[in-house]
């Protein structure tokens, strides 16, 4: 017992040792360090402690300490109420649609992106198809609601060759084809970036290993290009399930009506609706607190089945 502790006594002075010395050798990343902490504490740590207004009626004249226990009883409203399904609902559904469709739109940009030989050409698709990423979502609403009004190019040209009549953007069966087209477009250029850089660690060799062996642009695509980054590929696919439940508020909230509120209210916008136009705090912190706890849980999941069945995982 006596050698137990004299060695756990080495090792804890040693490490401390260390601590202290790597401290002196690299003081200046110490100090560079300290902003980033304390943002996290501040922004990231010390609001948590706000969670607590899910279990409690909140009076935001008594305060959070103030404020009586309910316990869970804003979470059973919620699961009992008429919104609880169709939120749910659409959250998941444009969720799922934008994970089916909009996910492999940047992988397979950046395939056949790399494949340019011209540096112009290339450059020129890169600035174009990177440009709405940078457009604030407020621009990008409004040029939604323009084009697929009454009057809209868009409409006007949907419904030459449909049997559709009127605006697109107030029909509630439209909503989701909308919102998800509208991502795609605007996160396709920017979202291939990170899979262009996978590329650039691909083994040149391996693409004349293949050439020699009678393999196309094609095949060297599917058998060299794309298991060269299908880590990537895993990992942003683990992150894209972890946020299925985290569709925009802004967007929804933006181009949503009450006409279409049947396909496009999700959580987001209901949290924002219930906790700042009808003032109930703690009915809202408790929908937002249950959808932080979906989309904890589906990482967690995609990053087990990622670990059982491959070697890349998030952890």
């Amino acid at each position: 017992m006596k050698i137990c502790t004299e060695d756990h006594l080495v090792t804890k002075e040693s490490f401390y040792k260390r601590l202290c010395k790597d401290l002196k050798s690299n003081k200046i990343i110490y100090i560079m360090l300290i902003p980033v902490v304390l943002y996290y504490l501040i922004f990231c740590y010390w609001p948590m402690y706000g969670i607590t207004i899910a279990f409690k009626d909140f009076k935001p004249a008594l305060g959070i300490l103030g404020s009586p226990w309910v316990g869970l009883e804003n979470f059973i409203e919620f699961f009992n109420s008429a919104y609880f399904i169709r939120t749910l609902k659409n959250t998941l559904l444009i969720s799922f649609y934008s994970l089916i469709f909009g996910f492999p739109a940047p992988i397979i940009f950046a395939i056949f992106l790399n494949e340019l030989k011209s540096k112009y050409y290339k450059k020129t698709i890169q600035t174009i198809t990177y440009l709405p990423h940078f457009l604030s979502m407020v621009i990008i609403c409004g040029l939604i609601l323009q084009f697929t009004n009454s009057t809209g190019f868009i409409t006007k040209i949907v419904n030459a060759f449909t049997s559709h009549e009127g605006s697109l953007i107030a029909d509630p069966n439209c909503f989701r084809t909308i919102y998800v087209a509208s991502d795609i477009w605007a996160g396709f250029g920017w979202g291939s970036i990170i899979y262009l850089a996978a590329m650039m660690g691909i083994n040149q060799e391996l693409y004349e290993a293949a050439s020699i062996d009678g393999a196309g642009k094609f095949r060297q695509m599917w058998h060299v290009t794309l298991p060269g980054i299908t880590p990537t590929i895993i990992i942003m696919f683990i992150l894209a399930v972890g946020n299925l439940m985290g569709v925009g508020w802004e967007k929804a909230f933006l181009l949503q009506t009450p006409l279409t509120y049947e396909t496009s209210d999700i959580i987001s916008t209901f949290v924002y609706r219930k906790g700042f136009q009808d003032m109930d705090y703690g009915y809202s912190t408790a929908v937002g607190l249950f959808n932080s706890i979906i989309n904890c849980m589906l990482i967690i999941i995609a990053n087990a089945i990622s670990r059982k069945f491959s070697e890349t995982s998030l952890w």
